[in-house]
């Protein structure tokens, strides 16, 4: 299994100073900025768009972990491309073909993550394993930053890491929602090996020892 790594989502950060929380990432050693994008279709909820993700870039040296929470992923990707994404990450249950997806953001010089929702059973995803570099398991419903963890969903991510050890892929599984000390444990011996938290790491005395915590 590739190495834990983990993912800030400034989501629960500081909005009002996105730049400062952006830096705080890179500077406790946290490897990715975890960048949710939601549409108001996909998701109820609206956040922020490709050019507020490029205007961090200055501020972190963390990579760009591009979660797209919208109906059209295909409409976004050169956008959030061009604005620094390292990987986008799209759902399997929005309108695409992901396999010609995944094909057009390596196109464009990024890594492709293929996202599922707690309702959708891990077999939707396995057609794409062989091709993505990451697949996220949505640990609680997509929309909403502090949700509590879906402990279910530990069974879906056994069912990922085993499909993908069976195809021989070494692909990174990323888990997004209520992760922390404890629950990092549980997805981590389920087979998930880049974690993402929020209110865990942004609400920490110390972020660099609440990410070690979770490692």
């Amino acid at each position: 299994m590739p190495s834990v790594k983990i993912s800030a989502s400034v989501l629960n950060s500081n909005l009002a100073e996105l730049g400062k929380e952006a830096a705080k990432i890179s500077e406790n050693g946290v490897e990715y900025v975890h960048y949710d994008v939601m549409d108001g279709e996909f998701v109820e909820n609206i956040t922020y768009g490709s050019s507020i993700q490029k205007s961090l870039l200055p501020y972190t040296s963390a990579k760009m972990d591009t979660h797209l929470m919208v109906m059209h992923p295909g409409r976004q990707i050169k956008l959030f491309a061009d604005a620094g994404s390292d990987i986008i990450t799209f759902h399997v249950e929005s309108d695409c073909e992901p396999s010609s997806l995944i094909d057009e953001i390596h196109a464009l010089g990024v890594k492709a993550g293929v996202a599922v929702k707690p309702g959708t059973p891990a077999e939707a995803v396995f057609p794409y394993i062989e091709k993505a570099d990451m697949i996220l398991v949505m640990t609680v419903e997509p929309g909403y930053g502090g949700q509590g963890f879906i402990h279910a969903m530990t069974d879906k991510i056994r069912l990922i890491r085993a499909e993908a050890d069976r195809l021989g892929k070494d692909i990174d599984i990323q888990v997004d929602g209520g992760i922390n000390t404890e629950t990092a444990k549980l997805v981590k011996e389920a087979g998930a090996n880049v974690l993402v938290a929020g209110t865990f790491l942004f609400k920490a005395e110390n972020m660099k020892t609440a990410a070690d915590s979770m490692r």
